[in-house]
């Protein structure tokens, strides 16, 4: 059951709030949570409706994410959240459960995976959908296909094809509710999907004016602040970067509106960037053994990411670890693997904040810095060209839907890795 109360002139906080559409709704409530089973889906529109001002119904907005829930927040690790931890360690691009882009038509002769690398390269969100393309396709054939030649009394030889299976998948992940996990539960298997008419009409936004509250009768949708008549009324799908929004839904928000932005450096590219200061194979193999170290800790991954925000590193104990063990001099890491790991980990420096950066050794904000440096290379552009693109009004307007969205992915993402270059750097003295 939904519970949804009539707004008067003002709802008030704590209110429960319904939306009277005044254009065409443009996406679900939906969200699958961070344990959510490796498949992919999308909605039927961009945002799930067509002429909104999230989606445009003749661009196919590019795919998944990594969607926390309704009111739920997404965070890829960090101290007390072992879930988000594991997911930062072992990566979130293949176990997101949406691929937007699957079900939008295309410019004729497009091929969807050479725009995603053009228009996405170093966001992270190509190998996100292609990870959940192969997911559906594996699920597919394992599992939805030979269940229906099993019953084929239920499910004719129309209806078994990858192509609707897809957007089956879609509509049930792209407008589904899903109630998070408690954190104590964070070991249990995700709660089932729900399907909630008239919760899915709600659009997000980072700075959301109502949120939906679980509780065990019905879902309510309730104001987080006073709400003026005739102003729309804005969900949250969890606080979500650009990259995941469009990954789920299909659009973003320009910037620097979403202050849930974040922008990834690879966890292997800081292992490269401390491969790269090493002078002998000494060096280089110790640097190795390090990594190993911080694999068994659970502190890194080949396909995990360090999170930062706007305003804080979102993986911060797993960024710290890294730091110090990959920094440490060669007897103090001699000794810290002797006891396993065991050691004193207190953090002198204190929470890891973005205004916290400067105050980290100079050899841990070298190393990151390099890291920042080479995950920057990875763009297809640098800064100054996505800055013209943006500021130059007509060009912009010119841009395409999808290159416009996918710009403001990138230059949110760069405009947060290039304010770690500045915190990061390193003064040597002049001899």
């Amino acid at each position: 059951m939904f519970s949804v109360g009539t707004i008067p002139a003002s709802a008030k906080p704590g209110q429960s709030a319904a939306w009277t559409p005044k254009q065409a709704p443009r996406g679900s409530g939906a969200g699958a949570g961070p344990e959510t089973p490796e498949v992919a889906a999308s909605s039927t529109g961009p945002r799930g409706g067509a002429l909104s001002d999230h989606g445009d119904p003749d661009e196919a907005p590019t795919g998944g994410g990594q969607p926390a829930g309704h009111g739920g927040r997404l965070r890829h690790g960090g101290p007390g959240e072992p879930a988000g931890r594991r997911a930062a360690v072992r990566g979130t691009a293949g176990r997101a459960p949406v691929a937007a882009h699957l079900l939008h038509r295309r410019p004729a002769g497009a091929r969807p995976e050479e725009e995603r690398r053009c228009l996405l390269q170093g966001t992270g969100v190509p190998e996100a959908v292609e990870k959940d393309l192969a997911n559906i396709r594996s699920e597919y054939h394992s599992i939805v296909l030979p269940f229906m030649e099993a019953h084929p009394d239920l499910f004719s030889l129309r209806v078994r094809s990858l192509e609707l299976y897809h957007q089956l998948v879609a509509l049930v992940m792209a407008y589904s509710f899903q109630e998070p996990l408690e954190e104590e539960e964070d070991e249990k298997e995700p709660n089932s999907p729900v399907m909630v008419p008239a919760a899915d009409i709600l659009n997000h936004l980072a700075n959301h004016n109502a949120n939906l509250e679980y509780s065990a009768n019905c879902l309510r949708m309730v104001a987080t602040q006073p709400i003026p008549k005739g102003h729309e009324i804005f969900n949250t799908y969890g606080q979500m970067a650009n990259w995941q929004l469009i990954h789920m839904y299909g659009f973003v928000e320009p910037y620097p509106d979403n202050t849930d932005d974040t922008a990834d450096i690879q966890m292997v590219t800081v292992r490269e960037a401390a491969l790269q200061g090493t002078k002998t194979e000494a060096e280089r193999l110790l640097a190795y053994e390090r990594w190993d170290f911080l694999c068994k800790l659970e502190m890194v991954g080949e396909e995990g990411a360090f999170v930062i925000g706007r305003e804080e590193v979102l993986t911060e104990e797993e960024l710290i670890t890294t730091l110090k063990v990959l920094c440490m001099p060669a007897e103090e890491f001699r000794e810290l693997k002797d006891q396993d790991g065991g050691g004193d980990n207190k953090r002198e420096e204190g929470s890891l904040t973005i205004t916290n950066i400067p105050k980290l050794k100079a050899s841990w904000r070298q190393l990151l810095r390099n890291s920042v440096l080479l995950t920057l290379q990875t763009y297809a552009t640098d800064l100054k060209t996505d800055q013209d693109l943006l500021s130059n009004k007509e060009v912009y307007a010119k841009l395409s839907w999808r290159e416009q969205q996918a710009l403001q992915v990138r230059y949110g993402q760069k405009m947060i890795l290039h304010q770690l270059l500045e915190l990061t750097q390193v003064s040597f003295p002049v001899p």
